[in-house]
């Protein structure tokens, strides 16, 4: 059963926690892990790239010469897609990118990076994280106690904490995200996790 320290907002040890075998020292399966990134990044796509085929493009109603006789090829619209101005062959259309993989897939893939995390010491846990008021030398503060300014860091709360966000927002190294909301992607795409103890419950209680 892996251990973490418990730190205080002053960067102080106040205590260990023991941390669930099945979510935070399970077999790290790389695949499912590329597999839920490429899930969420194909959920952020727009998908609204666009070109006009040739019913779209304006004109082109009327033969531009007759069938037979001229010498030239055969031409029916001034639009076909051979024509400069004309319409575009299978060009890129509105779609939805977005697709999902089984809930036990993605809880898997969540296990994996987090024990993936915690094997490479990428996980701080805070005993309670309390912002009275948006501040952002708060937060600085704090990651500087912890000897973790600088890198990329994740923010993970029990619950949403508008406030403590309001604090992070304007350091482009840091987000902050809700226990609930935890995913692979976020998980991997930064250096270290701060950990409240309620977050980590929450994490184990979905996960375990």
């Amino acid at each position: 059963m892996p251990q973490v320290a418990v730190f205080n907002i002053e960067g102080k040890q106040v205590g260990q926690l023991d941390l669930s075998d099945r979510v935070f020292a399970a077999e790290i399966n790389p695949h499912l892990m590329h597999e839920a990134v490429t899930m969420y990044l194909a959920r952020q796509r727009v998908g609204t790239a666009a070109t006009k085929t040739r019913t779209m493009v304006r004109g082109g109603g009327r033969k531009p010469w007759r069938q037979k006789g001229t010498g030239r090829a055969r031409q029916g619209s001034i639009r076909a897609p051979q024509w400069k101005g004309g319409g575009v062959v299978f060009g890129p259309l509105p779609r939805d990118y977005s697709y999902s993989m089984p809930k036990k897939a993605r809880r898997a893939a969540l296990r994996s990076a987090l024990s993936a995390k915690t094997q490479n010491q990428g996980i701080i846990v805070l005993e309670n994280w309390q912002v009275d008021a948006p501040k952002t030398k708060h937060v600085v503060e704090v990651l500087k106690n912890l000897s973790v300014a600088g890198k990329k860091i994740l923010i993970v709360t029990g619950d949403s904490d508008i406030l403590l966000y309001k604090s992070a927002r304007n350091i482009p190294s840091v987000g902050t995200i809700a226990a609930q909301d935890l995913n692979t992607y976020e998980v991997l795409k930064n250096d270290i996790l701060v950990m409240t103890k309620d977050a980590v419950a929450k994490v184990e209680e979905v996960l375990d």
